[in-house]
């Protein structure tokens, strides 16, 4: 008996150290979110006392809504950067896994995007795309480009501008996942396929590629995830602009919570942009069966 009761005071002293993140969790998460769900039903305003049950009026609204559909396009856009800084991050990571001259330091520099502030970061590419006095329109105009684009000032090219930034964040934490699974990689299998007579591209596809697969799983599902959240970069640089052409869903949702203050209407499109992930989600683990190799 006495051994139980040891046991069960165990048990409720790992409770208590869990109990402030379970109620951060609590408070923060699933009240809100609760919450918001609620209010997707009503025509809830800030600051407005008046407030009724309007059933499914906010998705009639939203499958109404034109700047929606522009915000689900500019989304879509937005997320070519995930595959596009996986397949980069996973050509750096297998050149820093071979013996390279100043390795250590290259590794470190590729990674300081990620644990930069994402503030100045957003500053520095801001004048890195200036249109008129960047250095990146004054190379192209060296090389032979008239008229090089506005970026972050044209419509059509903001966007794109915001994906090069955002595959240089994310390229350096992808690589180091990728390094750390490289360096488990047997080199006796590397180095039999060497002794069969395979070339490096056979190797890298037929061998490294699937034993890296379960971390380009992980990269993949939650680089995903990370994106269609992403917001302060996005705010920092556009603010959704010029004309709307870079607001994804996640800043849709927050200007029209505390921009227009409808936070009924705000509320469904958030709940839409959850089961969008969770879709995304389902989607790759279902298909991870026919590629992914454990």
């Amino acid at each position: 008996m006495k051994r139980r009761s040891w046991l069960q005071k165990q048990g409720w002293m790992g409770y208590a150290f869990i109990l402030p993140n379970m109620l951060g969790i609590l408070l923060f998460f699933i009240l809100p979110a609760l919450f918001s769900f609620v209010l997707m039903f009503t025509n809830y305003q800030f600051a407005n006392p008046d407030v009724s049950f309007t059933g499914l009026d906010n998705f009639k609204r939203l499958f109404q809504d034109e700047n929606f559909y522009s915000s689900i396009k500019y989304t879509a856009i937005f997320l070519l950067s995930v595959p596009v800084s996986l397949i980069l991050a996973f050509a750096v990571a297998l050149i820093l896994n071979r013996s390279v001259y100043l390795k250590g330091l290259l590794r470190g520099m590729f990674f300081l995007p990620y644990i930069s502030s994402g503030v100045a970061v957003a500053f520095v590419w801001m004048l890195l795309f200036q249109p008129t006095h960047g250095p990146i329109n004054e190379a192209l105009r060296w090389v032979g480009m008239v008229s090089p684009p506005g970026w972050f000032a044209d419509p059509d090219a903001a966007m794109y501008a915001i994906d090069v930034v955002q595959i240089w964040f994310m390229m350096g934490y992808n690589m180091i996942i990728y390094l750390a699974a490289l360096q488990e990689i047997s080199t006796e299998q590397l180095e039999a396929a060497k002794i069969d007579g395979a070339k490096t591209g056979t190797i890298t596809w037929k061998i490294i590629w699937p034993l890296v697969s379960p971390t380009t799983f992980l990269l993949l599902i939650t680089g995903l995830i990370m994106t269609m959240k992403s917001f302060s970069l996005i705010q920092a640089i556009t603010q959704g602009g010029p004309s709307g052409s870079t607001t994804i869903l996640s800043l849709y949702v927050y200007k029209t919570a505390f921009s227009y203050y409808e936070m009924g209407y705000a509320s469904t499109i958030s709940w839409f942009l959850f089961a969008v992930i969770m879709l995304i989600t389902v989607i790759q683990w279902i298909g991870q069966k026919r590629w992914v190799h454990y």
